[in-house]
């Protein structure tokens, strides 16, 4: 099929096959990407109109020690790391409430000395002092929080959700296709797995994220893998909030020195919001991490397909660790950013609800 057909197709509201996504992943010519980013673009207006939306949340990272070797993180360690106590996890909420965020982000390394005690004692002692959502712990969190608690991947869930887990954060996800992790990430949970406890929480009514990591040694065919297994689960359970395409940050990297892309190109940032947005009919929110991508490539992304900042982040530290040049953003400065391109900010909770 001719580009101009498969994009009047998304146009028209038709929802595009696999192979069709890869023909346009495949467009070389800058002016055939615009014509993709410039439908991704009306889609996105239609379907959430001229608001770009952004969370006042602050990042908890509760230990950087973990068993695991993914190559692309510069975070973890196996030696003279740390570990927060749960008194130093209140203390760092307690600061964010006081700065007005609405939602802590908590995750973690897997660190072999916490046991189940620490987890569920996190989230009752969060939840017992402070109205604060608490969206945490990836799918590789929640598989190892079942295996040191002996507990099923749905039990285990369950009685986190009954403590305090609102939400979950769809990462360890990077691509969704096992001869990838086996060299990027080989201890991690498999694709399958990943697919299960996604789908177990969103059938306990706790909704996720979805995310991708690109930009490192994947192919198109793999990202086109990646976000039908997405769509798949999300036509079955709609549990997810938004897709977070999460670009590779290389420069301390064990994945960069194997030899890996250092991190996307721009046009492959443009390719992957705006056939995302394409692609994802059932996914109303689409993220650009101004964290991943800087402040005006976040900018662009909300030209092609994106429609939200994300959090204004007060910690950060996996991607700075990775050789991010991470900085703080003020409200008034992530608002001032989304005013520039001449749309409308507004503050959302963790679910999309406008608080303003």
């Amino acid at each position: 099929m001719k580009l101009e057909e498969i994009l009047l197709k998304a146009y028209e509201g038709k929802r595009i096959s696999e192979e069709e996504a890869l023909e346009l992943f495949k467009v070389e010519n800058f002016s055939d990407i615009l014509k993709i980013g410039i439908i991704a673009d009306k889609i996105r207006e239609r379907v959430v109109g001229n608001i770009v939306t952004y969370v006042k949340n602050r990042n908890i990272n509760y230990t950087n020690i973990c068993v695991n070797s993914c190559k692309f993180c510069a975070f973890r360690r196996r030696d003279g790391g740390y570990t927060l106590t749960i008194e130093e996890i209140i203390k760092k909420v307690d600061e964010a409430v006081k700065l007005g965020a609405k939602e802590v982000c908590i995750q973690g390394g897997i660190n072999p000395s916490l046991d189940f005690d620490y987890y569920e004692r996190m989230l009752r002692e969060i939840k017992r002092r402070y109205n604060i959502h608490i969206h945490a712990f990836s799918p590789m969190e929640i598989y190892h929080i079942s295996k040191i608690s002996g507990l099923s991947i749905y039990e285990t869930l369950k009685y986190l959700r009954e403590v305090g887990l609102d939400s979950m954060p769809g990462t360890a996800a990077e691509i969704l296709d096992d001869e990838i992790r086996k060299i990027i990430c080989p201890e991690k949970i498999d694709t399958k797995t990943w697919i299960e406890i996604i789908k177990t929480a969103h059938k306990l009514g706790i909704k996720t994220t979805a995310t991708i990591l690109y930009g490192h040694i994947e192919n198109y065919e793999h990202v086109v893998k990646h976000l039908s297994i997405i769509r798949k689960i999300q036509d079955e359970t709609n549990g997810f909030t938004e897709f977070i395409p999460l670009a590779f940050i290389h420069k301390r990297t064990e994945l960069y020195k194997m030899g890996s892309r250092p991190g996307p190109s721009s046009v492959y940032d443009i390719k992957i919001y705006a056939i995302s947005r394409i692609f994802l009919d059932n996914i109303k929110n689409i993220q650009a991490s101004w964290v991943k991508l800087g402040r005006k490539m976040a900018q662009l992304m909300l030209n092609f397909g994106a429609n939200d900042l994300g959090g204004i982040l007060i910690e950060e530290n996996i991607s700075r660790a990775a050789g991010a040049v991470y900085e703080f953003l003020s409200e008034e400065e992530i608002r001032e950013m989304i005013i520039q391109i001449g749309r409308i900010p507004k503050e959302r909770d963790t679910l999309y609800n406008i608080l303003e």
